[in-house]
């Protein structure tokens, strides 16, 4: 396998566990809903299993997300809340930090209101 196709199942898997985080799914939620191991989808998110599209678009319906989310190279999901990290208070993240979908939405509210 190439760089390239490692660095797509890289940020695929990110992009999986990441948003499941923000859902607050268990990895155990995930498996079941798919009807496999936790073991079996704890691979899903470590990149060290290759998946067919459609396998992908059943992760995507358990997400509540469109299969474009999941294929993005964006890190647009990881957003850590931390309020000495600039004015607005939330910083973008490259470690395994995530924060709570429904703080994220709270702070996203307050920075509209901000600016109106």
């Amino acid at each position: 396998m190439g760089k390239s196709e490692h660095n797509t199942i890289d940020n695929v898997a990110r992009n999986i566990r990441q948003i499941r985080e923000l859902k607050n799914f268990t990895q155990e939620h995930m498996a079941d809903q798919l009807g496999i191991s936790q073991p079996q989808y704890a691979k899903i998110e470590k990149g060290s299993a290759i998946l067919k599209i459609d396998r992908l678009q059943e992760i995507a319906d358990i997400l509540e997300v469109d299969l474009a989310a999941l294929l993005t190279t964006n890190n647009i999901f990881n957003f850590v809340f931390n309020s000495t990290a600039n004015q607005s208070g939330y910083y973008i993240n490259n470690q395994h930090n995530s924060m709570d979908i429904e703080m994220l939405r709270t702070i996203i509210k307050e920075e509209i209101n901000k600016i109106k």
